[in-house]
C-alpha cells in the first residue's frame, strides 16, 4: 500500500493569498483551450515568491505550490524537453 503524498507546502500555503493572483493560462500563442494549466506568482510575507499552477477548468480544485528553486527545475526541464511524450506516443 503506498503512502498519501505529503503536503511540503502545508506551514506556507495558508498564508498564501490566491485571491489576487493573477492566473496566466499555459497554451500555445494563438490557440485558446478549453482546458489548460494556469500558473501565477505569489508573494509571500516572507519575502518569497511562490508559484501556484492549477487546472482552467477547475480553478476551485487543488492548486499546487513551487518554492523559486521547484518552479525553476521545472522550467528548466520543459525547455530540456523532459516532460516531451516519446515519439510513439505523441504521433498517437
Amino acid at each position: 500500500m503506498s503512502e498519501q503524498p505529503v503536503d511540503d507546502k502545508a506551514h506556507i500555503r495558508h498564508h498564501l493569498d490566491f485571491t489576487k493572483a493573477e492566473w496566466i493560462r499555459a497554451e500555445p500563442e494563438g490557440v485558446t483551450l478549453d482546458d489548460c494549466v494556469e500558473y501565477a506568482f505569489i508573494e509571500h510575507t516572507d519575502g518569497v515568491t511562490y508559484t501556484a499552477m492549477r487546472q482552467s477548468a477547475k480553478p476551485d480544485g487543488v492548486i499546487l505550490v513551487f518554492t523559486p528553486g521547484e518552479w525553476d527545475a521545472f522550467v528548466k526541464g520543459v525547455r530540456d524537453g523532459e516532460f516531451d511524450l516519446p515519439e510513439d506516443l505523441a504521433d498517437a
